[in-house]
């Protein structure tokens, strides 16, 4: 059973997952909060863009790349975007990104996770947002992150996962910020490192 993450928590993704991980799936869903119509009726929920990026940091904390929706693969190839979804429609993952961890250069330190409303609504308009991790090779679900934090951020550090005593660990970071793109949370990321 998936593990739901707090701010904060650090575990080691292969004792979560049961096994060692060779492939693993950041997934980003939500749901827009529909207003309510005249008397209840003829409701509508505006479209929002949310948006999963993953940077790629070295042992000194500089960024190495960036996969996001203008950049849908690593360099290296070892991270790719699944594509950008500009509305949140359909249940379970609206965008995911998979990092083969046996193809992450020895150069790479860390990846940190982070989401951003491009549309720029913040937080308190969106619903059922989640991250999750989910193993890649049997696809079963090892973490869950909530990000239904209502607030007027648009926009969220979701987690760090690092190389550490030749395993690969999670830190559920869950700090929130503003920026409709990771460039803009920089600042805030870079102190996690």
């Amino acid at each position: 059973m998936a593990i739901n993450l707090t701010k904060g928590q650090k575990i080691s993704l292969d004792k979560e997952a049961g096994v060692k991980l060779t492939k693993i799936i950041m997934g980003l869903g939500w749901d827009a909060v529909k207003s309510k119509g005249f008397l209840g009726f003829g409701g509508s929920a505006p479209d929002i863009d949310l948006d999963a990026s993953c940077v790629m940091f070295d042992e000194q904390g500089a960024q190495v790349d960036a996969v996001w929706f203008r950049q849908l693969h690593s360099k290296d190839g070892s991270v790719v975007h699944t594509g950008d979804n500009r509305t949140g429609a359909g249940d379970g993952d609206d965008e995911q990104i998979i990092v083969d961890l046996t193809k992450v250069p020895d150069n790479i330190k860390s990846l940190v996770f982070t989401v951003n409303s491009f549309t720029g609504q913040n937080f308190s308009q969106i619903e059922n947002a989640t991250c999750r991790i989910v193993n890649g090779s049997d696809k079963k679900e090892v973490a869950r992150f909530n990000l239904s934090t209502l607030g007027s951020h648009n926009a969220q550090i979701m987690a760090k996962i690092y190389r550490h005593g030749g395993e690969w660990k999670m830190h559920a970071i869950g700090e929130i910020g503003n920026g409709r793109t990771f460039d803009e949370l920089m600042p805030q990321i870079t102190p996690h490192l």
